[in-house]
């Protein structure tokens, strides 16, 4: 199975780089990363990176806390783009799980991409308000679970099982943390890994010897010890 790159980015210059680079199936944003950008209208931004990105699919994230806000968004920014994916939050600031607006805009057809998932519990509620004949990407923050001593691989193994035979619903590996994670993602019969573009450029060094790394890694020493004028 082929595991798809997106490219996790909302800067101007990195969706114009990646958008012609065959490896790279999509990309995905959210609102911080819109912020890093420098955006300051949301509809305008996301309206400036859809005139790059034409074809390939994005997902731009609703931004509202409270229910009837997230559809009325999630509908407003459904309309800018056929490739456009509404990036949803799995639960609100408060906790609240969203499967009332999953289920009211999956029955509209809309495209959605549900965010912030680290359990295998919050996946099967997922599906249980999921229109399954409407496109899907479910997103599990693999990376943030590493970061505080949880393993990701059994829940995202778990999650791909439930949705094996769910041809419309894919699930994502997200927060990558290294190039390394490509090769897990794969493993676990993901659908889609999404990374930042300094770990994509990483994949095109997929395949060196172990020799070459070393003997690499000694010269990278070398030379800093030589520019430094180090002595002992």
């Amino acid at each position: 199975m082929k595991t798809k790159i997106f490219c996790d980015s909302a800067n101007i210059k990195t969706v114009k780089e990646f958008n012609n680079n065959s490896i790279v199936s999509g990309f995905t944003t959210n609102p911080s990363l819109m912020k890093q950008a420098g955006a300051k209208n949301y509809k305008n931004y996301s309206l400036k990176l859809l005139s790059i990105c034409k074809k390939k699919p994005i997902s731009l994230e609703v931004f509202a806390d409270n229910f009837d806000e997230m559809t009325k968004q999630a509908i407003i920014i459904n309309s800018w783009g056929k490739n456009v994916y509404v990036k949803l939050p799995v639960v609100n600031s408060k906790g609240l799980f969203t499967g009332k607006v999953i289920k009211n805009l999956s029955n509209k057809g809309i495209k959605l991409n549900i965010t912030a998932v680290y359990t295998v519990p919050q996946v099967r509620r997922i599906l249980k308000n999921l229109n399954k004949k409407s496109k899907t990407i479910i997103s599990i923050f693999a990376g943030r679970m590493g970061d505080v001593g949880k393993d990701p691989l059994p829940i995202i193994k778990e999650s791909v099982r439930l949705t094996k035979k769910l041809k419309k619903v894919n699930i994502l590996w997200a927060s990558t943390r290294e190039a390394y994670n490509f090769i897990q993602a794969k493993s676990c019969g993901c659908s889609i890994i999404t990374m930042p573009p300094t770990i994509i450029n990483k994949i095109s060094k997929f395949g060196a010897s172990f020799q070459n790394l070393t003997l690499n890694t000694v010269k990278t020493f070398l030379k800093d010890s030589q520019d430094s004028n180090f002595k002992i």
